[in-house]
């Protein structure tokens, strides 16, 4: 397996010129480390957009699924009572005053269940170490991460070109 190379950049706006320019030569960049997130830097690097979106309106209508379900079991066939003169004969009668309950089920789903979507898509398990390959990513730093080829040599001087500050080649 071929050795990361790590390349440093002090702004942002070079990073995405660099990003460019080595995905140009058709060199895979691995992962890019930032201090806040870069507007652009997904589509400059060629990622795939997120599918999270569906799954939220999934689990939206599972939540007003379990909603109609529960109230309608609830408030109708197993408890019935006559709150406020509603008749509970059937639920379309009574669905006026069960929005409120289907608006905050069908929230509450999607908003507990893409939490747990994201951290479990995310890899970020509880007591998970940090993956961060340098501590001055959280502070003013850019890295970009790339495997190493047959010739790293012509891979350094074309990051160097592209203004990195910084190029760690792991010894072999």
């Amino acid at each position: 397996m071929s050795a990361t190379i790590k390349a440093y950049y002090n702004d942002d706006d070079i990073l995405m010129n660099a990003v460019k320019k080595i995905r140009s030569e058709k060199y895979h960049i691995e992962e890019v480390y930032t201090p806040f997130p870069v507007h652009g830097l997904d589509k400059a690097m060629g990622l795939k957009d997120t599918r999270l979106a569906i799954t939220a309106f999934m689990y939206g209508c599972l939540g007003l699924t379990v909603a109609v379900v529960m109230m309608n079991f609830i408030m109708i066939q197993d408890w019935p009572q006559d709150i406020g003169g509603k008749p509970s004969f059937s639920y379309l009668e009574n669905m006026p005053a069960f929005v409120p309950i289907m608006f905050e089920l069908t929230v509450f789903f999607a908003a507990h269940l893409m939490v747990i979507t994201f951290y479990l898509r995310s890899r970020m398990w509880p007591f998970k170490e940090a993956e961060n390959p340098d501590v001055r990513t959280t502070d003013d730093s850019f890295v970009i991460e790339l495997h190493g080829t047959d010739d790293n040599e012509a891979l350094t001087n074309l990051l160097l070109d592209t203004g990195a500050t910084e190029v760690h080649v792991p010894k072999k």
